[in-house]
């Protein structure tokens, strides 16, 4: 049983990005916790406590657990020593498997790309013996760390590519849940037509792409997917 660590920058994050694949992973065994680092306080629409129920809501919807970690506000998360280790803590605390992250696209909201950044060095730091801040925690290296597009990336090529087909009705669901976002722009027809583009290059209907941060290591190519550029 796979444990999985998703970090999001405000309170969709999660949802539009990767929730179709936190879906699948949680129909296959998986443990799922979601973070947010702010509740939105600088979007046009919405409140932080309304967001927040939102995104609690989301959470149980898919079966996730949910927590707030307070960075300073949207618009204000800074990749800093004390954001690092508020994640590290979390990582070395609830020992995650797979941590997924926002992008690390620059022309991106920029609390998305902090967040990545922040999830990056907070994943380094989570196995580090030495370091004086966290030894109340006991150390934990974490298997892997993807990365996940935000609503609006469209034309970075992904690494690897997950059929989301089944889990597209919920994951949808997942998404309206977050019923004050649909004012400023709809986007569960941009994720939607995101999702059904790159399905379509890959022959499903439905699909979520994540970029690796190291090489992935296996024994055998067998264990590797197909490609459908041959087939």
């Amino acid at each position: 049983m796979k444990k999985i660590l998703a970090i999001g920058a405000h309170p969709d994050d999660v949802e539009f990005g990767v929730s179709g694949l936190l879906i699948k992973e949680i129909n296959n065994g998986a443990q799922v916790k979601i973070i947010v680092c702010s509740l939105g306080e600088a979007g046009s629409n919405g409140t932080p406590e309304g967001r927040k129920v939102e995104a609690e809501s989301a959470a149980k919807h898919i079966g996730a657990e949910f927590q707030y970690v307070d960075m300073g506000g949207d618009c204000h998360i800074e990749d800093t020593p004390a954001n690092r280790k508020l994640i590290a803590e979390i990582i070395r605390t609830w020992k995650p498997d797979i941590v997924l992250a926002p992008s690390l696209t620059e022309n991106q909201h920029p609390d998305h790309l902090a967040v990545a950044h922040i999830a990056r060095s907070a994943s380094r730091l989570a196995r580090y013996g030495g370091l004086e801040d966290l030894k109340s925690l006991p150390v934990h290296s974490i298997e892997a760390l993807y990365y996940y597009p935000s609503s609006a990336e469209f034309d970075k090529r992904p690494d690897i590519i997950i059929d989301v087909t089944t889990e597209y009705s919920k994951w949808a669901e997942a998404m309206s849940l977050h019923e004050s976002q649909m004012k400023t722009r709809g986007y569960i027809n941009l994720v939607t037509s995101k999702a059904k583009y790159l399905g379509a290059t890959v022959g499903v209907d439905y699909a979520i792409g994540l970029w690796a941060n190291d090489s992935i290591m296996i024994d055998t190519l067998e264990k590797l997917g197909s490609s459908r550029k041959y087939k």
